[in-house]
């Protein structure tokens, strides 16, 4: 019989009540739950709510339903957090399937160190590959220095590189940042609020903000046998490449310049040069040509709005 932890998991969610049911339902497989989850829903219509109202066979976790005031992952999420009742927050996304003992191997590891103030799983279909030759003269460029590996690094101007999936490592693997889609964080470490408000609709870059920010004071780690698999779904807010390259630019911007403090001639040349390569790297697939106008009409926006500013 599964027993609840003192945890309070937040989801943010709109249009996507099938996922989220088998979200739900790999939970309930869990050798320990969270005692509660908020879900905040932007939805159009009442599926999501009825998903929430089900008995699921070996859900223990009391499930809190709320209509989205806002639409966005960050600000869904700041709604979220509002009514969470336990001192350990459980950020998730509404399309994860958790494997056996996920949430207990997560507890564990934070529970292993004081110190620690956050840690995520390991993503089985999302994971860092050692980097090719340009890629690894990319990641020398801008972290100035060369690393056996760059997994779970934050380089130069905000890039953010997954953890490594190496059975080799300790089952806790320390990191520089952390993601949304699974993860442990002492509430007690956590900003108010935990997003800012520039951060809107898919709120690209939002998880490596809120994790730099609480790793400067707390350790971050990575949880490596607590796994996921992220059943990743399409959504209206992943569509318009001309807003998420613009949305890539300037909130990365704001990531090396606010939250890591890079203001140097030479951050900025890094910056410039990480979009080049995000440019170039449309050049690939006949698709990546087919977006490069779309790419380039957002690069080209988010700098008139960094200039402007």
């Amino acid at each position: 019989m599964p027993n609840t932890l003192p945890i309070s998991a937040i989801v943010p969610t709109r249009n996507r009540s099938i996922p989220l049911t088998k979200t739900l339902q790999s939970l309930a497989q869990q050798s320990v739950q969270p005692v509660e989850m908020i879900v905040v829903d932007g939805s159009t219509d009442d599926q999501t709510k009825n998903v929430c109202d089900l008995q699921i066979p070996g859900l223990l976790t009391t499930i809190k339903y709320y209509r989205a005031t806002e639409i966005g992952a960050a600000s869904q999420r700041n709604q979220a957090i509002l009514f969470a009742s336990q001192n350990v927050i459980w950020l998730m996304d509404d399309d994860i399937l958790l494997e056996p003992d996920c949430l207990l191997r997560l507890w564990s590891a934070l529970q292993s160190d004081p110190r620690i103030g956050g840690v995520n799983a390991m993503i089985t279909n999302q994971r860092y590959l050692p980097p090719g030759f340009i890629s690894r003269n990319l990641f020398y460029f801008l972290h100035g220095s060369y690393e056996k590996s760059y997994a779970g690094k934050c380089i130069g101007p905000g890039l953010n590189l997954l953890p490594e999936d190496d059975p080799t490592l300790p089952e806790i693997v320390p990191v520089e940042w952390l993601n949304t889609t699974c993860t442990l964080y002492r509430k007690d470490v956590l900003p108010q609020p935990l997003f800012s408000s520039n951060f809107i609709g898919y709120s690209l870059m939002e998880d490596v903000t809120l994790s730099l920010m609480v790793g400067k004071n707390w350790k971050l780690v990575n949880a490596r046998t607590a796994r996921i698999f992220h059943d990743s779904q399409p959504g209206d807010h992943k569509n318009n490449l001309t807003v998420l390259a613009k949305m890539s630019l300037v909130n990365r911007f704001f990531v090396m310049t606010q939250i890591l403090e890079r203001h140097k001639p030479s951050d900025y040349w890094k910056l410039i040069v990480l979009q080049l390569f995000e440019i170039a790297a449309c050049l690939q697939s006949k698709q990546g040509w087919l977006s490069l106008p779309s790419v380039i009409a957002g690069k080209l926006s988010g700098t008139l709005e960094i200039i402007s500013k």
